[in-house]
C-alpha cells in the first residue's frame, strides 16, 4: 500500500500590530482597495487584527496574505472589518479559516459587519444573517434647500464635551465604544456637537480624511433635521469629496444627500451573528464611524 503524502499543517493565524501597518495597506492594494493608512492605523490600535503570512518559498511576494480586524465593544458586541485575502491565494479557504479563528477568540454576544456581494457567501456559511443595507454616497456636497438648522446650535466639540458624547452614544449605539470615541478628536479633522436651545446634547458628528475623500462618520442625532445640520457643518471647509455611508433605515436622508450632490458608489449588506438585529437605537444612528467599525 502506497503511503499517503504528508499533509501540510494549516496556516498559522497570528495577531497583527501597528508594525503590520504597511503590510496591511499593501494587502489591501492587492485586493484593489485604496491606500488607507489613516484608517488602518486606527483599526490596528483600537481593534484586534488577525493575519496569515505566506508560507516559506511563496515566491518574491511573500508577506501578509490574509487579514481581518475584529473590534470589540465590551461584552455586548463586536464589529468585523477589512476581511482581505491576497488575490493569488483566494478560493483556498484562507478567509474562512481566518475569520473562524477570529470569531472563536471574540467573547461577545453579537458580531456585526457590512458585506460586499463577493464576501456575503462566506459570512452566510458562518451563520451571519442580513438585517439591512448601507449605500456609500460620494461627491461635492452643496446642501439642498440651503443651510440646515434643525432647531439646534452646531459647534466644535471640546474636551469638556467628551463625557456627554459618551453618554449620548451608549444607548444609541447599544454598546460601550469609549476606546474608539476617545480617539475621535485626534483621528478626525472636524468634530462637532449639536445642542438644543434649552441645553442638552442633540447629537454629535465627525469628519475624517481617508485617501481621496472626507468621510462623515460617526453621525448620531435625535432626528433627521439635526443630522442634516451636523452634516452641513461637517462638509464646510473641505475641498475633498464628501463620503457618507447611508443606512437604508433613513431613506429621506439618502435622498437629501443625493439632491445635495452625492452619488452612489457602492452598496453593502448589514449582517449580524448571535442577535436578531443591530444593538442600540438605529433611529439615532445616521452614519457609522466607518463600515469596518459600525
Amino acid at each position: 500500500m502506497t503511503p499517503s503524502p504528508p499533509t501540510s499543517p494549516p496556516p498559522a493565524v497570528r495577531r497583527l500590530t501597528l508594525a503590520d501597518l504597511d503590510a496591511c495597506v499593501a494587502l489591501a492594494a492587492d485586493c484593489g482597495w485604496p491606500p488607507e493608512h489613516h484608517k488602518w492605523r486606527l483599526l490596528l490600535a483600537a481593534g484586534r487584527g488577525y493575519g496569515i503570512d505566506a508560507a516559506a518559498g511563496d515566491g518574491p511576494a511573500g508577506g501578509l496574505i490574509a487579514a481581518v480586524v475584529v473590534t470589540p465593544y465590551g461584552r455586548e458586541a463586536a464589529s468585523v472589518g477589512m476581511m482581505l485575502v491576497a488575490s493569488r491565494h483566494q478560493r483556498r479557504g484562507l478567509g474562512e479559516r481566518l475569520l473562524r479563528t477570529a470569531l472563536e477568540r471574540c467573547a461577545t454576544e453579537a458580531v456585526f459587519l457590512t458585506a460586499t456581494d463577493r464576501g456575503r457567501p462566506l459570512y452566510e456559511r458562518l451563520g451571519f444573517k442580513p438585517v439591512g443595507a448601507v449605500t456609500t454616497l460620494r461627491g461635492a456636497f452643496a446642501p439642498a434647500g440651503g443651510q440646515a438648522a434643525g432647531g439646534v446650535a452646531v459647534r466644535a466639540a471640546t474636551a469638556a464635551d467628551l463625557p456627554g458624547v459618551l453618554a449620548y452614544d451608549l444607548p444609541a449605539f447599544g454598546a460601550d465604544r469609549t476606546p474608539l470615541l476617545t480617539r475621535l478628536p485626534a483621528f478626525s479633522d472636524r468634530f462637532l456637537v449639536a445642542e438644543r436651545p434649552g441645553g442638552g446634547l442633540a447629537g454629535y458628528a465627525a469628519r475624517w480624511p481617508n485617501a481621496e475623500t472626507a468621510v462623515a462618520g460617526p453621525v448620531l442625532a435625535d432626528d433627521e433635521a439635526v443630522a442634516r445640520a451636523l452634516i452641513t457643518a461637517l462638509a464646510a471647509g473641505s475641498d475633498a469629496p464628501l463620503r457618507f455611508d447611508a443606512d437604508d433605515r433613513h431613506p429621506r436622508l439618502a435622498a437629501w444627500l443625493r439632491a445635495s450632490g452625492l452619488a452612489e458608489t457602492a452598496r453593502c449588506t448589514l449582517m449580524v451573528l448571535g442577535a436578531p438585529g443591530l444593538p442600540g437605537d438605529p433611529a439615532r444612528r445616521f452614519a457609522p464611524y466607518s463600515l469596518a467599525l459600525g
